[in-house]
């Protein structure tokens, strides 16, 4: 039974052979380089770009320190960037953003990584946006694009994920943007809690140094979506 299942593989379609691959790329590295080694159909349908985009990359702190020297895994991550993953999107364009202070590249960079659905890049993209003082129709794009993370559920872990690949990639080299005193995204007049969202940010960044219950929650009691958005914009910009 083995031997007629193992000399049927050269039948299966490779379309098949492509959704199986990009489902073993999207569980780990390991698993799609054991996947490929096992036939020829399977290294041929490795090198498909959906495969290199569909790749899952480890965090920064699970990242084998090696990777980076090894010409072998710069070729395989070199592929996986021009094959547009969203994850090492993402990460190049808080690079771009931040430490090369290269604006228009590191917005497109975001953009792409949003479009194929990595929700940091989203969360990133949306503080970018928010952050312009001087075009309006940017502003209210970011503003959309944080009410459809906020529906969804995805804030919190969105600005952790930042945090994450800002601190541990690159310790001390970040320069995040600054945000005028006078900035906000809560433009209503009759809202109660506009331009208290500094203060609230503070207040928790306070209690967190001493450990205190007081830090949790961010702004999730605030009913303003829009003073929600100007706490967030607060964390952002102190991020690292």
């Amino acid at each position: 039974m083995t031997i007629d299942c193992c000399s049927n593989i050269a039948f299966i379609p490779n379309d098949i052979w492509e959704a199986i691959t990009i489902k073993v790329a999207t569980d780990s590295i390991r698993s799609l380089c054991s996947l490929r080694m096992s036939c020829k159909a399977a290294h041929d349908a490795g090198e498909a770009d959906i495969v290199h985009r569909s790749v899952f990359i480890p965090p920064p702190h699970a990242t084998p320190w090696w990777w980076c020297l090894n010409p072998e895994a710069k070729r395989f991550f070199d592929r996986c960037m021009a094959a547009g993953n969203p994850e090492l999107l993402f990460r190049e364009a808080l690079r771009e953003l931040f430490i090369r202070r290269n604006e228009n590249v590191g917005i497109q960079m975001l953009n792409s990584a949003s479009s194929r659905g990595h929700a940091a890049a989203k969360y990133a993209l949306s503080m970018m946006l928010m952050l312009r003082m001087d075009d309006n129709v940017e502003k209210q794009k970011g503003l959309e694009l944080y009410r459809e993370l906020d529906a969804a559920g995805l804030l919190a872990g969105s600005n952790a994920r930042c945090f994450s690949i800002l601190t541990v990639s690159w310790p001390g080299e970040v320069q995040m943007p600054r945000i005028e005193e006078q900035h906000t995204v809560c433009a209503s007049p009759r809202c109660s809690t506009r331009g208290h969202m500094p203060l609230l940010y503070d207040y928790r960044r306070r209690a967190a140094e001493r450990n205190s219950v007081h830090a949790f929650g961010r702004a999730a009691h605030i009913p303003c979506i829009q003073c929600r958005a100007d706490y967030d914009l607060q964390a952002f910009v102190n991020l690292p």
